[in-house]
C-alpha cells in the first residue's frame, strides 16, 4: 500500500504528464509538424519532430524522477509516433476529417486516450521502480 506522500507524488506526476501532453500537442506543435497527415512518406520528418518534442519533455521528467528510466522517453516517442500516424494517415483513421461527424471526434478522442494511457503507464513505472 502506498503512503500519503507516495500517493501525492503519483497524483503530481499525473498532473505533470497531463500538462506535458497539452503543451507538446498544442502550443509546441508547429505548423510544419501538421504535415504529419501527408499521404506519402513526407509525413516522416514532421511526425518525427512532433514526437521528439513529446519524448524530450518525457525525458526531462524522467531524468528528474529517476534517471535510470530514461528509456521511457523512447517508449513515449514510439507509441506517440505509431498512434499519431494511425490517427492522421489518410488510409487509416485520418480519413475521418469532417469535424461535424462523430468519426472525427471518436478518432481524436481515441488518440488522446492512448496518449493518456501511455502517461499513466509511465507514471506507474516511475513510482514502482
Amino acid at each position: 500500500m502506498m503512503d500519503n506522500n507516495e500517493l501525492q507524488f503519483a497524483f503530481l506526476l499525473l498532473v505533470v504528464f497531463q500538462v506535458k501532453q497539452f503543451v507538446a500537442d498544442f502550443p509546441l506543435q508547429r505548423e510544419y509538424m501538421l504535415k504529419k497527415v501527408s499521404p506519402n512518406w513526407d509525413f516522416v520528418l514532421p511526425l518525427t519532430m512532433h514526437c521528439a518534442v513529446h519524448a524530450t519533455l518525457t525525458l526531462m521528467i524522467t531524468l528528474l524522477v529517476n534517471p535510470t528510466l530514461w528509456w521511457l522517453a523512447l517508449a513515449d516517442f514510439v507509441i506517440h509516433f505509431v498512434m499519431d500516424r494511425i490517427k492522421s494517415g489518410p488510409r487509416y483513421l485520418g480519413r475521418f476529417t469532417d469535424r461535424s461527424r462523430p468519426g472525427y471526434w471518436n478518432t481524436f478522442g481515441f488518440d488522446q486516450m492512448v496518449h493518456h494511457l501511455t502517461h499513466i503507464w509511465i507514471v506507474w513505472v516511475l513510482i514502482t521502480s
